[in-house]
């Protein structure tokens, strides 16, 4: 009988030691929890404070009475992994209850240690009424506390700070969300961003970018004053640290094995560590950006649930000495979704701002802001899409979205595709579902493609909008100092003044906002007016959203203008102003 030993649970240790079991009913399984859960939905702690989740045992994905029963696995809770004999191949379990330890032998050991949250070198960090939220035990004194909490300051923006600073607004308290970078949810670009933080601030949350705090002091009536690097001071009954977390991987340093640049448990593409008889899984792991290639931490549920089963597969097949399995790990895709007042965030493939740190060169992108379903039925809500892709052969590199319906399935249809390495011309040929009330004959993944594919043909030339804003700040500023000499110089040498900026709504629109400088040709009107455009400068077109732009832009190329659509319109020059 093969002993299989298990290090933490949760989503990856548990997964791997039920996999197991359904490959091996004769190997003896143990999970070593150091905590009193063996599986819970750490993801679910925000709801719980918010009251969304009542029932703590709601949390509870399985116990380990269940483990028993129907797995044949025994779970150690409050059991601490505190060493790793390689050579001897045992291992030290402190029990944290009785106070005393044993060794315990194996032939195959799973790390699952997981993440801890991180925690700043702030003066007064340790005071009373500064939490994290990592476990059940966290929530429960989160939730105790709140009768006296009027007033929160999270720290972090990412996923699970505004998670809990929404939950926290639920339960009436007011909240301010400060981010030490320039843009909340740091994961996504930071235009699409800027859709999410006008949100939020629209249902109470008050946020701050930009924010650093220096140190904390408490004050005499117990509330904590927060202590900012510019001098300002932010006041509070209490502070939520949710600025990220970092591998656990003490266990795995004191065995000597390998870890990686950024603080993870490196592992080959089937789990395996430096060691031949030691997997590890989770967020305590090093993985492969499934796009670029490079090294990256992604601690999420979805994949160290798959890394569970992945290594179950080979430890069977390892221990049993048997046919080889062709499963191995092909990277992280960074797929996500996040719910915030309505509204909901997801994401695939990598960001521009992560191909940019890889050096990547050959990439396009397209925006586009089309209903969740047809018009005409009752509730359209739009969807703000960004579309990044190879310029070379137009594979698909990475999606975000957020609006209020349909923005899980988009993403995970583009998802689909990303993994089977297609194309935006494959996605503007999926055949997807259709009735008036789920979405279009031309559905939001169909109309990304179609976009990004003109582009690729050369029937949609775009316009990168960084360059129009980069001039348009130059402009503007130059503008507010009433230099004439400097305006009239950046209007003649400015790649911004040297394309003529051609807004296609109607009057209205264009009166009501508009970019500086832009002229208003209303589209019907366009092709009696081509003689007011200039054919030795380049035309730039906006309207609303982007489908009026490209129509006009088709019509100025086959009347031989050098044109490019500003894609997503004015709903795009928003996202970058804000």
């Amino acid at each position: 009988m093969k002993r299989i030993l298990i290090v933490g649970g949760v989503a990856g240790g548990a997964t791997c030691a039920a996999r197991i079991r359904r490959l091996c009913e004769q190997c003896e399984i143990i999970i070593y929890e150091m905590g009193s859960y063996v599986s819970f939905a750490n993801c679910g702690l925000p709801y719980f404070i918010g009251d969304v989740i009542v029932e703590e045992d709601k949390l509870l994905v399985a116990t380990p009475e269940l483990f028993k029963n129907r797995f044949n696995i025994q779970v150690c809770t409050d059991s601490q992994v505190t060493a790793i004999d390689r050579e001897n191949k045992t291992i030290v379990v402190h029990n944290l209850k009785s106070g005393k330890s044993r060794v315990e032998p194996y032939d195959a050991l799973v790390l699952s240690t997981g993440a801890e949250a991180k925690k700043p070198q702030i003066e007064g960090i340790d005071l009373p009424a500064i939490y994290a939220l990592r476990t059940i035990p966290d929530s429960r004194k989160i939730r105790a506390a709140l009768h006296d909490i009027k007033h929160a300051v999270v720290m972090g923006a990412g996923y699970l700070g505004l998670e809990l600073a929404e939950n926290l607004i639920k339960r009436d308290v007011n909240v301010t969300l400060i981010q030490s970078s320039d843009q909340i949810m740091p994961t996504l670009d930071r235009e699409m961003a800027s859709f999410i933080e006008k949100h939020v601030t629209q249902h109470g949350m008050v946020c701050q970018t930009n924010a650093q705090v220096k140190k904390f002091t408490q004050n005499t009536d117990q509330s904590l004053t927060l202590h900012l690097q510019d001098g300002e001071t932010l006041h509070a009954d209490a502070v939520m640290i949710s600025i990220g977390v970092k591998p656990r991987i003490a266990l795995a340093q004191q065995a000597g094995l390998e870890i990686g640049e950024l603080g993870g448990v490196r592992v080959s593409d089937t789990m395996q560590t430096s060691d031949q008889h030691i997997w590890a899984v989770g967020d305590m792991v090093e993985v492969r950006n499934y796009i670029t290639g490079h090294w990256q931490l992604f601690p999420l549920a979805g994949p160290a649930n798959r890394q569970g089963r992945l290594a179950a597969a080979h430890i069977v097949d390892h221990e049993s000495a048997g046919a080889s399995t062709h499963m191995t790990y092909r990277g992280v895709q960074g797929t996500s979704v996040c719910g915030l007042f309505d509204m909901t965030v997801a994401a695939t493939g990598v960001t521009e701002k992560q191909l940019q740190a890889a050096d990547y060169q050959h990439y396009e992108k397209v925006y586009l802001h089309p209903g969740n379903h047809v018009g005409y039925y009752p509730g359209a809500k739009p969807i703000h899409i960004k579309l990044i892709y190879d310029s070379r052969d137009g594979r698909v590199l990475g999606a975000q979205a957020l609006g209020e319906s349909g923005v899980a399935r988009r993403i995970d249809v583009i998802s689909a595709y990303i993994q089977m390495s297609a194309t935006v011309y494959d996605l503007e040929e999926a055949e997807l579902c259709y009735a008036p009330q789920f979405g279009a004959t031309k559905d939001p993944v169909n109309l990304a493609g179609m976009l990004a594919a003109n582009q690729l043909r050369d029937n949609h030339p775009l316009a990168r909008w960084e360059e129009l804003m980069e001039s348009h700040v130059q402009v503007v500023e130059s503008e507010q100092q009433e230099d004439a000499e400097q305006l009239l110089s950046l209007i003649l040498d400015d790649p911004y003044s040297q394309a003529q900026i051609v807004d296609v709504r109607t009057v209205a629109e264009y009166e009501n906002h508009h970019i500086p400088h832009a002229i208003n040709v209303p589209l019907d009107e366009l092709r009696n007016r081509l003689h007011e455009l200039s054919r030795e400068r380049e035309v730039w077109v906006v309207c609303g959203v982007g489908q009026r732009a490209y129509n006009a832009t088709r019509i100025l190329q086959q009347h031989g203008f050098q044109v490019k659509n500003l894609s997503g319109g004015m709903k795009t020059y928003q996202a970058f102003m804000e």
